[in-house]
């Protein structure tokens, strides 16, 4: 008899149920199997046909072990009830430790998986958006595919950040090429799982992004009204935090507020100065450095008319460029350039203006998402209607 009970008990085991998850799957409590195992009770004729069903046995076999149960003792000792149940308490712990190693993933291919993202991220200065955003799609599908599969909890958690991370690089190129249904799209799968794991850096940086998508778009006090949400999620001493605040002096610059956008410059200057030189010494999206530092600044002084942005950006242009050959230059360069041109063209040096303009334009890294930016100066060299305003718009032009 007790030969036979043991066969019901290892058939459950057998379909992979546990006493516990097999009672779940019948809608009793753990006790009830535990007596039918040990035939101390019998199954309602209700509930027969569902139990040989997940057994995966024909219900005749099950009658035939029910019934060698049977003849069991109708009272049992307690102790005995407490030691089945506790061995079936340490297999189940015994499970759940197997499937906490079970793993589809492993450290190597979340190593790598993080590794192609900063490379990513470092590609996003020199690199077209149309091109660099085809190889986030290919790694955004290969984290969707592995979220999918066995994993630990530390590497679940992992996936949910690179995966945060490359889906906040996504909506970034999404808003450089003005598509904005998919933009919208990556930034909230990006705050989804920010939120999910935790990561309250990325979820700042989300906000930031969004205020620079609204700033693009002349929404100058919502960019602000973002820039301070993304502040005060992001943790302290993080690039997130840096950036945001960088953002709310653009768009306080944009709306004309001098003693906002002063104070914004030098918070961003302190913290970029104790922040200090990132791992990588090639720009990387997401790490603020120094020189981020300078570009924002003589981009923010270049919108607000101050002409202390002219020697900010010859500096980037010098430090990121010295050659001056513009087909290798960073988006960043020609962002200085543009902010050189506006800078000039309010203290009249026109030539210089132009020039600096036109080279912004022609070398190829202006996105779409920025082309407003250029546009602006395009205005403003035909509104005082110079020779060089014709050579100039059709450049524009053909930048569009």
């Amino acid at each position: 008899m007790a030969a036979e009970r043991r066969s019901f008990a290892e058939r459950r085991r057998a379909c992979g149920y546990t006493q516990e998850s097999f009672a779940e799957a019948m809608r009793v409590d753990r006790t009830t199997v535990y007596r039918w195992e040990r035939g101390e009770a019998a199954p309602q004729p209700h509930q027969r046909p569902k139990i040989a069903k997940l057994l995966e046995i024909e219900t005749s076999e099950l009658d035939g072990l029910l019934a060698s149960g049977s003849s069991a003792p109708a009272r049992v000792n307690s102790w005995n009830i407490s030691r089945g149940l506790a061995d079936d308490d340490e297999q189940e712990a015994w499970e759940l430790a197997r499937r906490v190693e079970a793993s589809d993933v492993g450290p190597q291919t979340l190593k790598r998986l993080e590794r192609a993202f900063d490379d990513l991220a470092t590609a996003y200065p020199v690199t077209p958006p149309q091109e660099l955003l085809q190889r986030v799609r290919r790694h955004c599908s290969y984290v969707a595919r592995l979220l999918a599969g066995r994993k630990t909890l530390a590497e679940h958690r992992r996936l949910l950040v690179v995966g945060g991370w490359l889906s906040l690089l996504g909506a970034t190129l999404h808003i450089d090429l003005k598509q904005e249904h998919s933009a919208t799209a990556r930034l909230q799968t990006a705050v989804t799982l920010a939120r999910e794991a935790e990561h309250r850096e990325i979820e700042a940086w989300c906000f930031e992004t969004e205020a620079w998508r609204v700033l693009t778009d002349g929404n100058y006090a919502r960019a602000a009204e973002l820039s301070r949400t993304a502040q005060s999620i992001a943790p302290a001493g993080t690039s997130a935090l840096i950036q945001a605040t960088a953002q709310e002096g653009r768009a306080q610059a944009r709306l004309g507020h001098g003693k906002e956008t002063y104070s914004a410059i030098d918070r961003v200057q302190q913290m970029s100065a104790a922040l200090g030189l990132p791992e990588r010494p090639m720009e990387h999206h997401y790490q603020y450095d120094p020189a981020k530092s300078l570009a924002y600044t003589a981009t923010t002084l270049a919108w607000l008319g101050d002409s202390a942005a002219e020697g900010y950006a010859r500096e980037v242009i010098s430090r990121l460029n010295p050659s001056g050959d513009i087909t290798t230059w960073p988006r960043r360069v020609a962002s200085a350039n543009i902010d050189l041109a506006l800078v000039l063209l309010t203290e009249d040096r026109l030539d210089e203006a132009c020039d600096a303009a036109q080279k912004a334009i022609l070398s190829g890294r202006v996105v779409p998402s920025n082309h407003w930016r250029a546009l602006e100066v395009v205005k403003a060299v035909e509104a005082r209607e110079l020779p060089e305003a014709s050579d100039l718009r059709e450049a524009y032009e053909g930048l569009k």
